[in-house]
């Protein structure tokens, strides 16, 4: 989340400076590769208002049709997890659902594929 940028702004930052891990599974997701569905990176989505200024966070990836976010941890969320806690409380309340991987699972992206293919769906969705 930042103060000194719109939603859009900071997406837009972002999507330039993808992560390898990042730029490997958003070509496998691009362009409805992955079931037809549209998967978008780095996609704001606001969850409050306060004087005006939107409170938002920015998934990796957001399927809107199946209400879906994919992330990939680096090492700095071993040091944010009361953070990320939060932020995922509050997606989950808006009604999303939240796939996480390590940096490393994308190595094997296959199964990385099969997770998430499993995730949206195999679980009632």
């Amino acid at each position: 989340m930042s103060n000194d940028h719109t939603p859009i702004e900071r997406a837009r930052q972002l999507r330039k400076n993808m992560t390898e891990e990042e730029k490997i599974l958003w070509q496998k997701l691009r362009g409805r590769k992955f079931f037809g569905l549209k998967f978008n990176r780095q996609h704001p989505i606001v969850y409050d208002t306060i004087n005006y200024k939107p409170l938002f966070f920015v998934p990796d990836f957001y399927c809107a049709e199946k209400k879906v976010i994919i992330e990939i941890d680096g090492k700095i969320h071993d040091f944010q997890k009361d953070y990320d806690n939060r932020r995922e409380e509050i997606l989950t309340n808006m009604g999303l659902r939240i796939k996480r991987f390590k940096n490393e699972e994308i190595r094997n992206i296959g199964q990385v594929l099969k997770d998430i293919e499993s995730f949206i769906f195999r679980e009632g969705y």
